[in-house]
C-alpha cells in the first residue's frame, strides 16, 4: 500500500507542476505512466489522471479568488443585479464561457476517439516539439513589439473564441499543453504574457471541473479504500504543488520570455522519440 501511495504522490507532484507551466501535464502523465504504473484498474487510472486536476484548479481558485468571485454586498451606487455583482468579473466569465465552447462541444463529443488515436508517446513527443518551436518563434517574432491587449477587460469576443480554438488543439493532441496552446494563441493575437497566462488559468476552471465531473460520473462514485486514498493523495499533492508552480510562473514571466519552456519541450520530445525508437 505504501508504494502505491508514494506513486500517487509522484503523480500529484507531476500534475501540479506541469498543469500550469506550458509543458503539457497530460503529456507528462502519459510518459510517467510508461515508467511508474499504479496498481489499479484501467478504468480507475483513466479517471484518476483527470480528476487529480481538481487539486490543481483549486489552487487557481484560492490564489485568484478576489479576481474570479463576482458576488459582493449590496452597493448603494448600483442598480438592479449589479448591486450584488461585479460587472467586469461577470463579463469576464461570459468571455470564458465563449472560449470554452470549442473544447466543450467538440472535445467532449469525440473524447474517446481522441484518446484512442493520439494518447500515446509518439504523438506526445511530436506535440511537445511542435509547440516548443512555436514558443521560440513567437517570442522571437514579438521581441520588439508591444502587446495590444494588456488587461482581460480588453479581450474582445472575437479574440476569446480564437483562444478557445487553440485550447481545442490541446484537447485533441496530448503533449500540446492546454495552457501552452492558449498562451501561444493569445500571444499571436497580441495579448501580453501576463494577461495571456491569467486568462489561461481562469479558462481552466470550467474546463477542468467539467472534465473531472465527466470522468467521475463515467467511473461511478464507488471506490475501494485504497482507491480513495490514492485519489486523495493525488488531489492534495497537486493542489499544494500547483500553488507553488503558479506563483513561480507569474513571477518568472515578469522578467523572462517563454523560450526556456520551448527549449525544454523540444529536448524532452526528442528524448521521448529516441527512447521509444531504441527501446
Amino acid at each position: 500500500m505504501l508504494i502505491e501511495i508514494l506513486k500517487a504522490f509522484l503523480f500529484g507532484l507531476v500534475e501540479g507542476i506541469t498543469e500550469w507551466l506550458p509543458i503539457s501535464s497530460t503529456g507528462h502523465m502519459i510518459l510517467l505512466d510508461q515508467f511508474v504504473k499504479l496498481d489499479v484498474s484501467k478504468s480507475f487510472y483513466s479517471m484518476f489522471e483527470v480528476v487529480i486536476q481538481l487539486g490543481a484548479i483549486l489552487a487557481v481558485v484560492v490564489i485568484y479568488w478576489h479576481k474570479i468571485w463576482p458576488f459582493h454586498k449590496a452597493r448603494p451606487n448600483e442598480r438592479g443585479v449589479w448591486r450584488f455583482m461585479d460587472r467586469d468579473i461577470m463579463i469576464m466569465w461570459f468571455k470564458i464561457f465563449i472560449a470554452c465552447l470549442p473544447a466543450g462541444i467538440i472535445g467532449v463529443a469525440f473524447n474517446d476517439t481522441f484518446e484512442r488515436l493520439f494518447y500515446n508517446p509518439t504523438c506526445v513527443a511530436i506535440a511537445l516539439i511542435v509547440f516548443g518551436i512555436a514558443f521560440i518563434w513567437i517570442e522571437d517574432a514579438h521581441k520588439h513589439k508591444q502587446p495590444k491587449i494588456t488587461s482581460i477587460a480588453e479581450l474582445s469576443y472575437y479574440t476569446v473564441i480564437l483562444i478557445g480554438f487553440f485550447q481545442l488543439i490541446a484537447a485533441i493532441f496530448p503533449g500540446t499543453s492546454r495552457s501552452g496552446a492558449t498562451i501561444v494563441g493569445a500571444l499571436l493575437l497580441g495579448v501580453s504574457r501576463t494577461v495571456a497566462t491569467e486568462f489561461t488559468f481562469f479558462l481552466a476552471i470550467p474546463v477542468m471541473f467539467g472534465a473531472a465531473l465527466f470522468k467521475l460520473v463515467k467511473f461511478g462514485l464507488v471506490f475501494t479504500p485504497l482507491e480513495a486514498l490514492i485519489l486523495a493523495v493525488g488531489l492534495v499533492t497537486a493542489f499544494i504543488t500547483s500553488i507553488i508552480a503558479i506563483k513561480f510562473l507569474m513571477q518568472y514571466i515578469k522578467k523572462h520570455t517563454f523560450k526556456v519552456f520551448g527549449w525544454y519541450r523540444i529536448v524532452l520530445g526528442i528524448l521521448v522519440i529516441l527512447y521509444f525508437w531504441l527501446k
